[in-house]
């Protein structure tokens, strides 16, 4: 019932998704790393140090990420810091009162956020990866943080000491649709401070993480994948088995 509500209230996001990207920032593309165990391990790892904070996560179990070729000792000495045992749910300790008066809502849960992000402009992974990579700093919100695939998100900027800071730059152009008005385009990004990741180790970390929040989503993907091949190799020698039994059963019919 839990996991039913949870989807229910993460496709509910989907409309301000819409949105919140309907500015046509482009999104790009994450790199699928659904298969590479190491990087689902560092995922999970980037996922419990920066996002289990705020975020939940209760359609997981931490024990479900042996299936991604952890150990329960490695769960236990890695994953776990605050007397969680293998078998809970991951739930963050931020209670829901707080959260509403530092944020002004209450972070979403995380179990199927990929799945919640997916729009017609790009999939919830390019979505995700875009996201985590176009925060800046604006003095003018609340939380002193801003994106550029979600303006004036209440969100701050988790992964900032892993990226560093940064300012977005725009320029003043006139409206193509209304001459008398101008527009602010966007004009990149400048560094304020080093982040400790260099730009390309940190954009691997976030896809990284966004491959984590996909199988996450969905912990029986890559056995249903696998499956999946099985069955359309099994159905095609089927079908060539029967095919070939026609021709022979026609073969003596005139």
């Amino acid at each position: 019932m839990k996991l039913i509500k949870n989807l229910i209230a993460a496709l509910a996001l989907v409309p301000a998704l819409a949105l919140a990207n309907s500015g046509g920032f482009p999104l790009d593309h994450a790199e699928d790393r659904g298969t590479n165990m190491a990087a689902l391990q560092n995922g999970a790892k980037l996922f419990v140090n920066y996002c289990l904070n705020c975020h939940s996560a209760s359609a997981m179990r931490y024990n479900r990420l042996k299936d991604i070729g952890l150990t329960e000792e490695q769960i236990k000495e890695n994953l776990l810091f605050t007397g969680e045992k293998v078998g809970d749910l991951m739930k963050t300790s931020l209670a829901p009162k707080d959260a509403k008066a530092w944020f002004g809502a209450v972070p979403p849960d995380l179990s199927v956020i990929a799945r919640a992000k997916a729009s017609s402009a790009g999939s919830g992974a390019d979505w995700i990866y875009t996201y985590l990579r176009t925060y800046y700093k604006d003095e003018n919100r609340p939380t002193g943080w801003n994106n550029m695939v979600f303006p004036d998100v209440g969100m701050p900027h988790a992964l900032w000491e892993l990226q560093g800071v940064r300012t977005a730059k725009f320029v003043e152009e006139k409206d193509h649709h209304d001459e008398s008005k101008v527009v602010h385009k966007f004009a990149g990004f400048e560094k304020v401070t080093e982040g400790k990741m260099t730009p390309a180790e940190y954009d691997s970390a976030v896809t990284d993480l966004v491959a984590y929040l996909q199988w996450m989503g969905e912990p029986a993907q890559n056995t249903r994948k696998k499956l999946g091949v099985v069955v359309l190799l099994f159905l095609s020698l089927l079908s060539l088995l029967a095919w070939r039994l026609n021709a022979s059963h026609w073969k003596e019919v005139k």
